[in-house]
């Protein structure tokens, strides 16, 4: 189990393209942001889904199996070093910017904060090389959107 798990995000000749290999590990982040505050609601994987369809240019069907998928990786994996290695190396300056946006928007997603999914927001920010700057206005954009003070 976890030899496919390092050899998806390690190796590139197991088959998976480099962009599946993007996608999986955006949507496995983003599945574990939703996850840790003990539930993953139907509005959560609503906007996590959105947010794969709309990035990633996909259909809801194709998203919603990409989100499955991922999250089957997610809890497969003690640890989110090698998709954030993944996401740092695959992904220009402006996507991770944008990954971190989505994370956000799905942290807030059932209207409610946990200090967990923050925590998370921060980490991952900071393993894909998203200044406090960047990730703070990311931060800003979707509590604006979203009508949170």
């Amino acid at each position: 189990m976890f030899g496919r798990l390092r050899a998806l995000f390690v190796s590139n000749d197991d088959g998976v393209s480099a962009q599946r290999r993007l996608q999986l590990a955006a949507a496995a982040v983003l599945a574990e942001a939703a996850s840790l505050d003990g539930q993953v609601d139907e509005v959560e994987q609503r906007r996590i889904t959105e947010l794969l369809a709309r990035h990633f240019q996909l259909s809801q069907a194709e998203a919603q199996d990409l989100l499955a998928e991922a999250s089957v990786l997610a809890q497969q994996s003690v640890q989110l070093v090698g998709f954030a290695r993944t996401i740092k190396d695959g992904f220009e300056a402006s996507e991770r910017i944008e990954l971190i946006e989505m994370l956000w928007d799905v942290a807030y997603a059932d209207g409610h904060l946990h200090e967990y999914e923050a925590n998370l927001v921060r980490r991952i920010a900071g393993l894909i090389h998203v200044p406090d700057q960047d990730a703070g206005a990311a931060r800003k954009r979707v509590m604006a959107r979203l009508g949170i003070q």
